[in-house]
């Protein structure tokens, strides 16, 4: 019996209950971020095997830029933040465990303003800080496989398949509780930020009006995620709490990026 307990309280006194959310929200993490750094460092190896980065540097500073605006008042300082466009379009963006954010030009293509982009990344850095990621793995291989990794197989098989799985995960997307939260902590974020939360509500009002005529483009993005009215509705409601309405969207300045977008 007392074998059978090593690994648990092993687990808890490595890695134990770390912030995943505004006001001091914890959760039990078994993969330390060490770890998650390498994991996400293999998922990206994979993502840009197979997506092609924008080569317009002044578009990646300026998303980047945006991103580090974000990342700066979020929960979770203990991973480095980098935010890349993909030169596709389909309308996505994700997050890879470690804080490695992507959003693809075709989203970008359909914004506005920056208070949008913003609203997107946010979402994306509150996965990270949720560790949603992660929280599938253990979900998926449970206490025993995620030591193992943690412990240092590095590359092994073992982390070979949690690499997979984790892109699998970035894939078919982190589920509906998920998104919601992230949507949640990217409002917040957003506001924090000083952009307008509503830009969060406006991107949402864009996707409604794709669902009843999805292009190829944007099905994967309706089957993982909550439908937009649902999300409106929700963002309406983190606003109100949240408040922020007053703060700007800059319009001007992603008017000008959005003609390189071509």
């Amino acid at each position: 019996m007392k074998r059978i307990l090593i690994v648990p309280i092993l687990l808890v006194l490595l890695v134990g209950c770390v912030t995943t959310g505004p006001g001091g929200k914890k959760s039990l993490i078994l993969i330390p971020t060490k770890t998650e750094v390498e994991l996400g460092k293999e998922v990206v190896r994979e993502v840009e095997s197979t997506e092609r980065v924008l080569t317009n540097t002044h578009v990646q500073n300026y998303v980047s830029t945006v991103g580090r605006k974000v990342a700066r008042v979020c929960d979770r300082k203990d991973v480095t933040y980098t935010f890349k466009v993909l030169d596709s379009d389909e309308i996505n963006a994700f997050a890879c465990p470690g804080g490695f954010i992507y959003i693809y030009k075709g989203l970008m293509k359909k914004m506005d303003n920056e208070a949008q982009l913003a609203a997107v990344l946010a979402h994306e850095v509150g996965h990270i800080v949720a560790r949603h990621s992660v929280k599938r793995l253990q979900a998926i291989y449970g206490y025993s496989i995620v030591m193992e990794v943690a412990l240092g197989d590095k590359m092994g098989k073992t982390a070979r398949q949690m690499v997979d799985a984790a892109t699998g995960v970035i894939l078919l997307g982190y589920g509906r509780e998920n998104e919601y939260e992230a949507d949640d902590y990217g409002i917040l974020y957003a506001k924090k930020a000083n952009y307008n939360p509503r830009g969060m509500v406006q991107v949402f009002q864009k996707f409604k009006e794709m669902e009843g005529r999805p292009p190829g483009t944007f099905e994967k993005l309706l089957m993982s995620h909550p439908p937009a009215g649902d999300r409106i509705n929700n963002g309406n409601e983190e606003i109100s709490k949240v408040g922020g309405t007053n703060l700007p969207y800059y319009e001007s300045e992603y008017a000008a990026i959005k003609t390189l977008l071509e």
